[in-house]
């Protein structure tokens, strides 16, 4: 303080003295003053001061520049020349920047620290900047109330004072801030201290003034969290001189000594020490390693420990994922001495394993999962843990294995690692995709990862272990287990199967690998194979002489297994291998019907090579007995069908009865493979079995061959094919006698009917058990396509039926009332006057039923319409006598049938009206007396019987009335004397109706004797008739008159009593 009080006393005091010398010689104006150009002209220029001559101090500032603008500053403050000192001022404003320290020197403390203060808002910082300590004292003295705050304060570029003292290393102004209270911890805005900037710049003398003055050696910037001694460490000596790298060891030997904590983690979680590692410090590495609170074992937050670092330099490979450095790769072999940072780590007692808190893996694992392995031969025979587990369970020994480091591999197992750790399950419900094995396959050991990532080289290893450990006297060493199962049930042997690698696969069969290990499923690797489809892991299997036997828990065979996977090749070496091609599935199928039912014809043939039976029965539908053939057929497969049928199977047998009798229609029906192929219409099968022997006339339980069941089944083909057959018999009968041919008819199939006659002319007379042949059931049942079609192929239209009816097919046909049926058979030629065995013409049979049409047709063909049968009626009669008005017509306008003609009782077709009329018989009656009106009524016939007496014997008075009025004598007697009038009835009232009904007197009668009381006539009897009926009467009988008006008789005129009895009561009995 006492210093600084006579420092500022002096400083006062100069001023002071200045100020009035530079007065004193402008004004006194001596002789010894500078005899210089300047002092001249400025010494003329105090002297024009105030004059006119003033204006010539403007022509001085054409000589100020950048360089001499501070002394002509200086000169015009010591001249009082406003102008000029405003001039200078401008350019130093101007160029303040650009002026160097030596531009400073010249002025006066309190000239320059007023410039400063002028010119720049810190003017503390400029001073120190232009290393001038006395402006520094200045201003620190005028400050005086405002510090340490303006000691603290940020220039614009954000430098503090102290740092710009230190960077000129100017120990003294320096001193002077610290002794001021300077912040030596004084950061910037990135958080940097002075130490920090000191370090970075590499200024050890600063880092050593502010370590001595106390600054915190522990203090971190703001982003990266870098303390000092992070900064120390990250010194690369491929970027720094060797003197610079001692100097940074040197400084952090300071830090340490200060207080320095080791230990402080940057924001990526690195120490020093792992900074000094990573950029291969090795002279702080050295400082560090001797800090006894150094803790070897922190990670930074990839988890990385120092020795972690420190190996992964030693690398072959340049891959930035393995080898994170600049460093180029150093070639194994030549790393890892007693000098190497990892060698120096381990022996100040680094942990070699470290694991990590996530994963688990130690640094063996780690070393060994990026593939270094020169790293992990260093490890593991620097004391690691070779049986370290992590998360998942593995060892490193594991890691080893999966990226194929086979020297590795066999270190770790001369070391003692376990060949049979298994990995862990993952987590329930947990999928960690950090997990090492993309499918999360667990329960896995060394050498299933060898296998899984296809490393033969480390398999090699591990055989090759085992057989040295059987003779090795080191009992570290564990013989590999191949019976181990991975969480897929698998085992090393079968891995290797499934990844391809055979050759493997044979060297662990050569070292005691089992080839019929079972899963927990019970499937074998055959089995597997073959259910991955895998024919050549399958038949590597088949060669070693795997069991083709073993059955999987759901019974397959690996037969069984190989067909429904579709392998030929597999199934090939199995039926080679003798195995049982008879062995039903679950569902009954047999290892054939497998290999067809999939369309797979190649291992079909195969089995049938090897001697599969072709035939082979088994269960049917309910339970009887049948071949594959018949099943094929049933399920309309015409390509399995076929495939059997050349395959030589039985193609005649039909299904059989179980053995304890069961099965229902199926086993009874007596159908043969044809059968049942031309009942589904399988056209393939047909054809190949007819081509390989099939039977083509045998005959099921019906008695039908196939023929009849394709015609049955209208399968036109099928039926061509067997007609063509040369050894086929058509005239073979069913149990209902129908032939092929019938067959064919019954269904109405022309085209094999016209077939079979082509083969078998005869075929259409074959008669059937009525002894009728085609034509004729066709006639029956009005079958109009089926008679055309028989007509076409030259069928006799003349055949009778072979019963005791001998009709033909005219006659069936006018029986069915088939018109066409008619017209067509007389085109074809049949013959219209053939006879019934009652002698009966086609015209008999139409004019007994109502056939007009068809009368007029067999008319028209000209049929005998006289012509009479066995009771020598003829048409007419028989039309008569069943009513058949229209048939009647027919034959009374259409031809010249006689219709007074007599039977063989005599009897005309009047008679047979009379004595068979129906309730048209009246009409008939008209119809005839219309055609023939002079026909002879009262013609008796062989019974003395007229068609009046025969019409009232059968109580017809319709017919009675119409005869009547026709005119018919009343009272004609028949052969028995019986007339109309004592004919024996219940009630006269039809006579008297009749009687009465008459309108003119009717012919007389004739005759022997009296024809009411049958007297007979003589001289004494004489002959009377009644005038109202015309009857002949004796005397005694015709007693009674009376007029008939009806009759225009107005006088009375003799009557019997009868019809006086009708004429006086009118017709009431």
């Amino acid at each position: 303080m006492l210093l600084r009080q006579e420092y500022v006393k002096l400083q006062k005091k100069l001023v002071d003295t200045e100020r009035r010398c530079n007065l004193l010689a402008a004004k006194a104006n001596q002789d010894n003053a500078s005899d210089t150009f300047i002092s001249r002209l400025l010494a003329i220029v105090a002297e024009l001061y105030q004059q006119e001559q003033y204006r010539c101090e403007k022509g001085v500032m054409s000589l100020v520049n950048v360089r001499n603008c501070i002394r002509f500053y200086q000169t015009a403050e010591e001249l009082n020349a406003s102008t000029l000192l405003n001039y200078c001022a401008e350019i130093i404003a101007s160029h303040w920047d650009d002026l160097r320290k030596e531009d400073f020197s010249s002025m006066s403390a309190q000239l320059l620290y007023k410039m400063f203060k002028s010119k720049t808002e810190y003017p503390l910082h400029k001073a120190i900047k232009v290393e001038r300590e006395d402006v520094v004292f200045l201003y620190l003295i005028e400050m005086d109330s405002q510090l340490p705050g303006k000691l603290n304060e940020l220039d614009h570029n954000g430098d503090l004072a102290l740092d710009l003292a230190l960077a000129q290393r100017l120990e003294s102004i320096a001193t002077t801030l610290v002794n001021y209270k300077a912040d030596v911890d004084r950061a910037d805005k990135r958080g940097w201290s002075l130490l920090h900037k000191a370090i970075q710049r590499g200024d050890k003398f600063a880092a050593n003034f502010l370590i001595k003055n106390g600054a915190r050696v522990n203090a971190a910037t703001l982003g990266d969290q870098e303390t000092p001694l992070h900064l120390v460490a990250s010194y690369s000596p491929k970027k720094h001189l060797p003197d610079v790298m001692a100097e940074m060891a040197q400084i952090a030997e300071s830090l340490l000594q200060a207080g320095a904590n080791p230990n402080m983690q940057d924001n990526k979680g690195r120490t020093p020490l792992h900074v000094s590692i990573v950029v291969r410090n090795e002279p702080v590495f050295s400082q560090l390693l001797q800090c006894k609170q150094l803790d070897l074992e922190l990670k930074d937050h990839e988890g990385s420990t120092a020795l972690w670092l420190a190996v992964q330099y030693i690398t072959v490979s340049s891959d930035q994922s393995v080898n994170p450095f600049e460093d180029a790769p150093v070639v194994n072999g030549t790393s890892f001495d007693e000098n190497s940072f990892a060698a120096r780590l381990i022996q100040r007692g680094s942990n070699t394993d470290a694991p990590d808190t996530v994963t688990g893996n130690c640094l063996l694992q780690r070393a060994a999962g990026a593939g270094n392995e020169a790293a992990s031969l260093f490890l593991a025979t620097h004391g690691a843990k070779v049986n370290h587990q992590n998360k998942w369970g593995e060892t490193p020994l594991h890691t080893a294995c999966r990226h194929g480091l086979a020297n590795l591999t066999a270190e770790l197992l001369q070391q003692g690692a376990n060949p049979n750790i298994q990995t862990a399950e993952a987590v329930l419900g947990q999928k960690d995709a950090s997990s090492p094995t993309a499918e999360n396959i667990y329960l896995q050991t060394p050498l299933h990862m060898a296998i899984a990532y296809n490393h033969p080289d480390v398999v090699s290893v591990i055989l090759e272990q085992k057989a040295n450990a059987l003779h090795a006297t080191n009992n570290l060493q564990i013989i590999p287990d191949f019976s181990l199962k991975d969480s897929r049930d698998q085992t090393v042997l079968g891995l290797a199967l499934w990844t391809g690698m055979h050759t493997i696969a044979a060297q662990l069969l050569g070292s005691g690998a089992s080839i019929n290990d079972t899963m927990s499923d019970g499937q074998t690797l055959l089995h597997m194979a073959i259910q991955r489809r895998d024919s050549k892991s399958a038949l590597f299997l088949l060669e070693h002489q795997a069991d083709i036997n073993v059955r999987t828990q759901d019974g397959e065979t690996a037969l069984q297994l190989a067909i429904k996977n579709q392998l030929p090749l597999v199934v090939d070496a199995i039926c080679t291998r003798g195995a049982d091609m008879s062995v039903p599935d679950e569902k009954g199928n047999p290892p054939l019907w497998l290999a067809l039912e999939n369309n797979l014809e190649d291992i079909a043939s195969t089995l049938v090579r090897h001697g599969c039976d072709s035939t082979c029965w088994g269960s049917g539908p309910s339970g009887c007995l049948q071949t594959l053939l018949h099943r094929a057929i049933d399920e309309n497969s015409e390509q399995i069908a076929c495939f059997l049928i050349r395959s030589g199977c039985d193609v005649n047998s039909p299904r059989k009865p179980g053995p304890n009798g069961e099965g229902e229609e199926e086993a009874h029906d007596g159908q043969t493979p044809l059968h049942l192929a031309a009942c589904w219409g399988l056209e393939e099968v047909i054809q190949c079995l007819l081509e390989f022997g099939a039977n083509v006339n045998a005959q099921d339980a019906e008695g039908r061959t196939p023929i009849h069941v394709a015609i049955s089944n209208q399968h036109n083909v099928i039926i061509q094919l067997m007609i063509s057959h040369p050894d086929i018999k058509l005239n073979v009968r069913d149990r209902q006698g129908m032939t092929p041919f019938a067959c064919a008819m019954t269904y109405k199939n022309n085209k094999a009917a016209e077939a079979i006659l082509k083969r078998e002319p005869g075929a259409a007379e074959q008669v059937d058990n009525k002894g009728r042949n085609f034509l004729h059931v066709a006639v029956q049942n009005s079958d109009i396509e089926s008679v055309l079609f028989l007509i076409s192929v030259q069928a006799n239209v003349n055949s009778r039926v072979q019963d005791a009816s001998k009709l033909t097919p005219l006659h069936l046909a006018v029986q069915a009332g088939s018109e066409i049926i008619v017209r067509n058979l007389l085109l074809a030629g049949a013959q219209v006057n053939e006879l019934t065995k009652h002698r009966q013409t086609a015209l008999h049979l139409a004019a007994q039923q109502d056939l007009p049409t068809i009368c007029s047709v067999l008319l028209e063909n000209g049929v005998d319409f006289a012509a009479v049968d066995e009771n020598g009626n003829n048409a007419l009669h028989l039309a008569v006598m069943h009513g058949r008005l229209n048939n009647i017509r027919v034959l009374l306008t259409e031809c010249n049938v006689d219709a007074e003609a007599f039977n063989i009782r005599g009897q005309s077709p009047m008679h047979i009206l009379g004595q068979y009329g129906k309730d048209n018989a009246a009409a008939i009656c008209d119809l005839f007396l219309e055609c023939m009106p002079e026909y002879p009524l009262d013609k008796p016939d062989a019974e003395g019987n007229t068609v009046l007496l025969l019409a009232y014997m059968k109580g017809n008075a319709n017919l009675c009335r119409a005869i009547v009025r026709a005119g018919a004598r009343l009272g004609v007697n028949n052969n028995q004397g019986v007339n109309i009038f004592n004919y024996q009835v219940a009630t006269k009232q039809l006579l008297f109706r009749l009687l009465d009904m008459l309108t003119k007197e009717p012919p007389w009668c004739d005759g022997s004797n009296c024809y009411e009381c049958t007297a007979k006539f003589g001289v004494t009897t004489r002959k009377h008739h009644c005038r109202h009926c015309g009857r002949l009467l004796c005397h005694k009988c015709s007693t009674k008159e009376i007029p008939i008006i009806k009759f225009d008789l107005n006088k009375p005129v003799r009557v019997c009593n009868i019809c006086f009895d009708v004429l006086t009561l009118g017709g009431v009995s």
